[in-house]
């Protein structure tokens, strides 16, 4: 199993979600708002007010899912994300151990 994680301009959101709601093997997907800034600090149009800092704001999607499907699904964020413009955001692949269902008990693969 693998988790994908994609950190997304919040514009993009709904077009991704929409070009993986019919992805056959998707089974879910979290989706959290998040802020920070990427390669070039002057990019992230950060400024100190008060000493606190006004981050970017970002969309981070988090998907576990079967390794076969790992590139099939970060190709469809990246096209559907993708802008050509800075900032675009980024994906990250990750080895899962294992999960478990709680109502379940059920544990790797059949979990999801």
């Amino acid at each position: 199993m693998k988790e994908i994680k994609a950190y997304i301009k919040p514009n993009m959101l709904t077009n991704i979600v929409m070009a993986l709601k019919d992805f056959h093997g998707l089974t879910g997907l979290t989706i959290s708002k998040v802020q920070g800034f990427g390669r070039i600090m002057e990019d992230a149009r950060h400024r100190m007010v008060d000493d606190l800092v006004d981050y970017v704001p970002h969309v981070k999607i988090e998907i576990v899912c079967k390794d076969d499907l790992v590139d099939k699904i970060v190709a469809i964020i990246e096209k559907t994300a993708h802008t050509g413009l800075s900032g675009d955001g980024i994906i990250f692949v990750f080895n899962v151990e294992t999960a478990t269902r709680i109502s379940t008990g059920e544990r790797g693969e059949s979990a999801l």
